[in-house]
């Protein structure tokens, strides 16, 4: 599990052994089944999640019982509900896992001690976030300008594997459309 996250930050920083040792003391190890949740609605989001196998999702459930999934992420990836964590304030979302997967975690206190101490590893956790605001962005643009057709052959350019992976109504909720919508959109294809 370690080896996956050093790649990935390797590609992204130098980091040196020291360091890397600095960021793997403080992280923990967790392993969720298929449909384990990683944080419930109502509960604060404690933890900064890497994901190094497997597939999640984030979202909200309405007062209809309708599913509404804002992000997917999969391995080399990162999930929690930042709000939640940052605020430290109940969460509106769930987080769960589609597939069998294993992750590491760090708890508030302990990245705020990483930013500080290795200069390098913040700036990549910066930039990183500075990527998933403007995709944020451009997702909010798509979902209030795009036909359905649009949304999901943009989705499926964008993530291919996601629309190998994740069930059909779980993307048609991503997308803020029917099933059946996308069935018809997939069968056109």
């Amino acid at each position: 599990m370690f080896e996956i996250f050093k790649a990935y930050v390797l590609r992204h920083a130098a980091v040196s052994d020291d360091e890397f040792a600095l960021l793997e003391s403080v992280a923990r190890v967790k392993k969720l089944r298929k449909r384990q949740y990683l944080l419930q609605e109502g509960d604060v989001c404690k933890y900064h999640c890497f994901i190094t196998k497997g597939l999640m999702r984030t979202y909200s459930v309405d007062n209809k019982g309708n599913e509404h999934i804002t992000r997917f992420a999969k391995e080399e990836w990162w999930i929690s509900d930042r709000e939640s964590l940052l605020t430290e304030t109940s969460s509106r979302f769930n987080i769960d896992a589609i597939e069998d997967s294993e992750m590491l975690l760090w708890n508030k206190a302990d990245m705020d001690m990483l930013m500080e101490k290795l200069p390098v590893f913040s700036k990549m956790i910066n930039d990183i976030l500075n990527k998933s605001f403007i995709t944020s962005q451009n997702r909010i643009h798509e979902a209030i300008s795009s036909t359905a057709e649009e949304k999901y052959q943009n989705f499926v350019r964008r993530y291919p594997d996601f629309a190998l992976r994740a069930p059909q109504g779980m993307i048609a909720s991503y997308l803020g459309i029917k099933p059946e919508t996308l069935s018809r959109l997939r069968n056109k294809r």
